[in-house]
């Protein structure tokens, strides 16, 4: 049974999506909140798999509640999921910064939350390639503009070829089958990848390699078609 926390100021907004994922066999919705100081206080006392966490909120926004659950070692295996009204919401960058699993635009198709809940659950970033590129594109290349240079963290002296490889697939947006498809490797073997790139970077998940890869420079606004 995956358990999903909701936290929205919107009551019709939470309402909807428990209608939604409660229906759906295998989902449980165990909490929800309308603030941002509430959902730390929920997720904690329930320690969902997954939160769908709105960011625009009074008092503690999501921003903040998403970078103390990350911050909690209570809360490892717990995966937020950013809830935003548009594509390149200023925050939504900052929040994968800060621990986030992925987002969601919040008028998503029925059975693509549903899909998105099941796969964050699962241990996947919920990371749509051309939204993706978009919005971390649109940041990175604002903080090129503005004079700031990608640092070159000394964690990437770990990885070893194959794996910066991937890692830069990953940034594409790429599932483990695609990363096979592309290196001529088995879909195992792209994942063992993957996961010794997570544990070396000391990333919770795709979504902290995607970011990763960004603020590393080595995936650059304009290096990816679409």
């Amino acid at each position: 049974m995956i358990s999903v926390v909701l936290a929205d100021d919107q009551a019709l907004v939470r309402a909807g999506f428990r209608a939604l994922l409660d229906a759906e066999p295998g989902i449980e919705v165990v909490g929800e909140a309308a603030d941002g100081l509430r959902a730390v206080e929920v997720v904690r006392a329930t320690r969902p798999d997954v939160v769908l966490m709105d960011i625009r909120m009074p008092g503690v926004d999501g921003l903040e509640a998403t970078r103390r659950i990350a911050a909690d070692p209570d809360l490892a295996a717990t995966r937020v999921v950013i809830l935003t009204t548009f594509e390149l919401d200023e925050y939504v960058f900052e929040a994968l910064r800060t621990g986030a699993s992925g987002f969601l635009v919040k008028d998503t198709e029925p059975v693509d939350l549903l899909r998105g809940v099941r796969a964050v659950a699962a241990g996947d970033g919920l990371l749509s390639p051309s939204v993706t590129r978009r919005v971390i594109g649109s940041f990175t290349a604002a903080a090129v503009a503005h004079g700031r240079q990608p640092e070159v963290p000394r964690e990437l002296d770990q990885l070893t070829d194959r794996e910066r490889e991937v890692l830069g697939l990953v940034a594409e947006g790429l599932s483990n089958d695609e990363i096979a498809a592309r290196l001529v490797i088995s879909p195992a073997t792209a994942k063992t990848h993957v996961s010794r790139t997570m544990i070396k970077l000391g990333a919770r998940d795709r979504a902290q390699l995607v970011v990763y890869a960004y603020e590393a420079g080595l995936i650059r606004p304009g290096w990816l078609a679409g």
